[in-house]
């Protein structure tokens, strides 16, 4: 019998992993694509097609549940602002998952996460808006 079998534990314990998955939606939220293991990907493309459900039902008890899931207000601003329109026609498989070779280290096997349907103008936006902010900030100095 396999019961109680429903997800990877990925060798850490329930906070840990709950907090790096928190952290890992929150950046595929904000670039769009991500690379991370294998593992953890195909982990990950079941919470991510989840907050994006919540994102698309759009209103206020979904939003406190992705923040509360999520921890990052801008992240999920974009899920309900961007990504829940963006998605209101699809059905279901917002993510997609992608060979990627093995890590070099320790050879373990690496994969890309990507929203279908992505913006490829997001991948980096935010830290490029950023070191502007930063760098405008240091010539008024």
């Amino acid at each position: 019998m396999r019961h109680g079998n429903g997800y990877r534990k990925l060798n850490r314990t329930h906070e840990h992993r709950k907090a790096m998955f928190a952290n890992m939606v929150c950046s595929l939220v904000e670039h769009e694509q991500i690379k991370t293991t294998l593992p953890k990907a195909k982990e990950l493309k079941r919470i991510i097609d989840k907050m994006i459900t919540l994102g698309k039902k759009g209103d206020l008890h979904s939003r406190r549940i992705a923040l509360s899931r999520m921890k990052q207000e801008d992240a999920v601003k974009k899920l309900f602002d961007v990504l829940g329109p963006r998605y209101a026609d699809r059905q279901g498989g917002y993510a997609r998952v992608l060979k990627a070779g093995f890590r070099y280290g320790d050879m373990a096997p690496m994969a890309i996460i990507e929203l279908v349907d992505r913006d490829p103008d997001a991948k980096g936006a935010a830290d490029k808006a950023r070191v502007a902010a930063e760098e405008a900030m240091a010539d008024e100095e």
